[in-house]
């Protein structure tokens, strides 16, 4: 497993690569959480990041893309990469179109995948074909990340953990619970501004998460 994960990032090693750093207003969403939780609800916060980054990409498709350095594929589904960690390494299981999945629908497949991929049952079908992956440390990752994009992809989504933080809000300083989204791209199908206007939209569903109820 480590010789094919050091095969694939060195794959990227040719692919100019750029990170857009955004921090996120979580307050809401973890109030939205809770409130959740105490109905009996285990949606979790990296499910809201699954599904606002879908959200996201139907207002940017070039992101949802693969790229051999010659051609580019625009997908029209998204077919979801999410980093799992396990004994040996990493494996990224692959939500298959998750565009389709509401949010709880996404989270039950999510959590299946996960537990396959920890138990060593995840067919080989099940841990290739991502059009884009999300990737994540929770409360052990730190404040800033450098995600490497998982080729043939060409954006990878990174997810720090939540802080703390003392914010100015009408003119006085009051806590809040932020994160910062580090979102890797490939430089020769991604321009900065989509990029950009990218995280800015993903930020916008997070921040007011009522939005990912909202049919589009």
């Amino acid at each position: 497993m480590r010789q094919t994960i050091a095969r694939r990032l060195t794959e990227n090693t040719s692919v100019p690569t750029f990170t857009v750093t955004v921090a996120v207003d979580m307050t809401d969403l973890l109030r939205l959480r809770a409130d959740l939780k105490a109905i009996g609800s285990g949606i979790t916060v990296t499910d809201f990041i699954h599904a606002a980054t879908v959200q996201a990409l139907g207002e940017f498709p070039i992101l949802n893309a693969s790229t051999d350095g010659v051609t580019v594929w625009k997908h029209e589904h998204v077919h979801l990469g999410v980093a799992v960690s396990v004994p040996a390494g990493l494996l990224v299981p692959v939500v298959r179109h998750a565009e389709a999945r509401d949010l709880w629908s996404s989270a039950a497949e999510v959590a299946r995948l996960a537990d396959a991929a920890r138990t060593g049952k995840a067919r080989r079908d099940e841990l290739s074909g991502s059009t884009i992956t999300i990737t994540s440390l929770g409360p052990r990752g730190g404040i800033v990340t450098t995600p490497i994009i998982n080729p043939p992809e060409v954006a990878i989504v990174g997810v720090n953990r939540i802080v703390e933080r003392p914010v100015i809000r009408n003119g006085a300083v009051v806590p809040r619970l932020l994160m910062n989204l580090s979102s890797s791209f490939d430089h020769r199908v991604v321009d900065g501004q989509h990029a950009a206007d990218f995280v800015q939209a993903l930020r916008g569903y997070l921040e007011c998460p009522a939005l990912l109820f909202v049919d589009p």
